[in-house]
């Protein structure tokens, strides 16, 4: 059982850093990403719809996105969806597609961002902090002998420095990717 405390919280210890990965790719860098229109809804018929699945969103050049809808009535739903979404695009519709020109970052938007992907990395270690507390928890409550006890809660612990460790790494990562111009 004591192994499965350690295998378990390592499993959602990586579930951590994907959601944390998951939320980086929201934050945009100056190029077209597909995935910033991630949680674009639109209400289609009544109905909030994802963007995703009411279009097929392309990147034809590196700060473009085009948006084509599989159903043409929707465009101004989805045009309005995206300029209430708060991204900072200004989608161009030309009856067929719509068209969102990425501008280009100026220097207090990207330090801005830098601080939003700090924000999202510090959530992502107070999840494993908060991981490392339930197995813990869990390790105490094994009522095992005061040894293998503490053996244990030590493997818990490199787990959470290792996985810290990944965190900063992709912090940085991602911090050089927005402030390269």
């Amino acid at each position: 059982m004591d192994f499965d405390i350690i295998k378990d919280t390592e499993e959602k210890m990586k579930k951590a850093i994907e959601a944390m990965e998951k939320r980086f790719q929201t934050v945009r860098a100056g190029r077209a990403n597909p995935s910033s229109l991630d949680g674009v809804m639109v209400n289609y018929y009544g109905v909030m719809t994802p963007l995703k699945q009411l279009a097929t969103i392309a990147v034809p050049e590196a700060r473009q996105l085009l948006i084509k809808p599989f159903d043409r009535s929707c465009l101004g739903a989805i045009e309005k969806a995206i300029f209430e979404s708060n991204l900072g695009y200004t989608p161009g519709n030309d009856g067929e597609t719509i068209r969102i020109v990425i501008p280009m970052l100026t220097e207090d938007r990207r330090k801005e961002l830098v601080k939003q992907v700090k924000a999202i990395s510090e959530e992502g270690k107070v999840a494993i902090r908060n991981i490392r507390h339930d197995a813990i928890e869990k390790i105490e409550k094994a009522e095992l002998p005061e040894d293998e006890e503490k053996n244990k809660n030590n493997a818990i612990q490199n787990l959470v420095n290792e996985y810290n460790k990944i965190i900063d790494d992709k912090l940085k990562e991602k911090d050089e990717e927005l402030l390269t111009v």
